[in-house]
């Protein structure tokens, strides 16, 4: 064999090995490649799940805040109502005429556990209208309930809106328009919600 064929011979058996190699180095990458596009789906659809997720989540704590805050803001809105009611009571015990109050006076000392000596402590209006006449009247009955009977006017002008305070020894019986609504208030605030919502 002359050395023209045996390099023949070498370049062919080189280039069929060349063309073997490429081929399986070709099948190699195509096998790496497909793996990784693979491995990048999983990864991509993992990442997907994962977003959409956190963003339906994030999604109802959004919604969910909002409805607190929307329930909120309602039971907010409902306690200003509530408190306008009880505030417009007042107001309305404010506005009880001259008879209507002295009867409100004579009645709630003449139930209240009380020795019958205390200073009735009136705002300018109460003042104006309870008279000395009236406060004697007062004191007949406590007598004839076996109390002292001795109530007087004081010369303190309370600050209150309406209503009046029994003081003794710096002991207070408050029954001020504020204080009676204000101590109604909790047993009453369901009812008066009740009849404004329902």
């Amino acid at each position: 064999m002359s050395v023209n064929n045996i390099t023949s011979k070498i370049l062919r058996d080189a280039e069929g090995r060349k063309e073997s190699i490429l081929a399986a180095a070709e099948e190699e990458k195509n096998k790496i490649l497909s793996k990784k596009v693979a491995s990048a789906k999983e990864l991509e659809t993992e990442i997907l799940e994962k977003a959409e997720i956190e963003a339906k989540s994030k999604r109802e704590r959004v919604i969910s805040g909002a409805k607190l805050k929307a329930r909120n803001e309602k039971l907010a809105a409902k306690q200003e109502v509530i408190e306008e009611v009880f505030s417009k009571s007042v107001e309305k015990l404010c506005k009880l005429n001259d008879r209507e109050f002295v009867k409100f006076i004579k009645d709630s000392i003449l139930s209240l556990d009380i020795d019958g000596d205390e200073s009735l402590i009136l705002n300018n209006d109460g003042q104006k209208i309870v008279s000395k006449e009236v406060v004697e009247q007062i004191n007949t009955e406590l007598k004839a309930k076996g109390l002292k009977g001795e109530i007087k006017i004081s010369e303190t002008v309370g600050s209150f809106r309406g209503g009046f305070v029994l003081e003794k020894g710096g002991v207070e019986v408050n029954n001020t328009f504020e204080a009676l609504v204000d101590s109604l208030k909790d047993e009453l605030e369901f009812e008066v919600a009740q009849v404004l919502f329902n």
